[in-house]
């Protein structure tokens, strides 16, 4: 286990109930179909029924309940234990047709080539090793199988005073309009605490993203920085408009 590995699993063992109540909202109203639609832009014009979907980080289930739903043989892993336990609670009847473990994103305990298509949200911006995640999911992926990888530069703002006001606006513009704080509403100190540490913080993505898939024998590589646009609902848009979430696709 990494250095930070534990008190991230702890502060997500933490998070679980409050995430799962986010996931609960986007099940229950217009955005499952909006995320549906842009996944399924991506995918391979197969029968969901033939495909093998891996959603790595899965935390309260929001891309493995709605890959089940649309009909795809969905495995889905989270670190957190917690995060599994409301990951099959918010998939109902579909629980039992998801495979879910707990596993290690960095550290994945698949064979070679057992995927079509892997899927990830806002998770590569938390770990230690991204570089080491990236590898890991080209190693589970078949050959010309397809990630897809969602994430932002979270907490850019700790590292940069340009982004820092730009975040500050935003908490103003939230608080303005009367909107939840989608920051002030989890435990801040412990994930700015944990965001300094990790690698990605202060990286420029997705370019970053973009060099280590290649150099980790990805092929057209491509980005979609508008993709939020497509997914967030408003109150989304209100509270992340300085970190604006991107699209990084790869073939293996």
């Amino acid at each position: 286990m990494g250095r930070m590995l534990g008190r991230i699993q702890q502060y997500w063992t933490n998070r679980a109930e409050g995430y799962s109540k986010v996931n609960q909202e986007e099940l229950a109203g217009e955005q499952k179909n909006r995320w549906l639609r842009v996944l399924e832009a991506e995918f391979p014009q197969n029968k969901p029924e033939e495909l093998r979907v891996l959603d790595i980080g899965t935390g309260p289930g929001f891309f493995a309940i709605i890959l089940a739903r649309a009909g795809y043989q969905v495995t889905a892993v989270d670190y957190t234990e917690e995060m599994l336990c409301k990951a099959r609670e918010n998939a109902g009847l579909y629980a039992e047709r998801i495979c879910w473990k707990q596993m290690d994103a960095q550290k994945l305990e698949f064979p070679d080539n057992q995927f079509d298509v892997v899927v990830s949200r806002n998770l590569t911006w938390t770990l230690e090793e991204p570089d080491r995640a990236y590898q890991e999911w080209r190693r589970v992926l078949k050959k010309g199988g397809l990630l897809l990888n969602f994430d932002a530069n979270w907490y850019g703002h700790l590292f940069d005073k340009e982004k820092r006001r730009e975040y500050e606006e935003d908490r103003r513009n939230v608080e303005k309009l009367r909107l939840e704080d989608h920051y002030t509403g989890t435990d801040i100190d412990e994930m700015e605490c944990i965001a300094r540490q990790v690698p990605l913080s202060p990286v420029v993505r997705p370019a970053w993203d973009v060099q280590i898939l290649k150099s980790a024998g990805f092929q057209n590589v491509r980005t979609d920085e508008s993709v939020w646009q497509k997914v967030w609902s408003e109150t989304e848009k209100i509270n992340y408009a300085s970190t604006p979430m991107f699209l990084i696709k790869a073939v293996k």
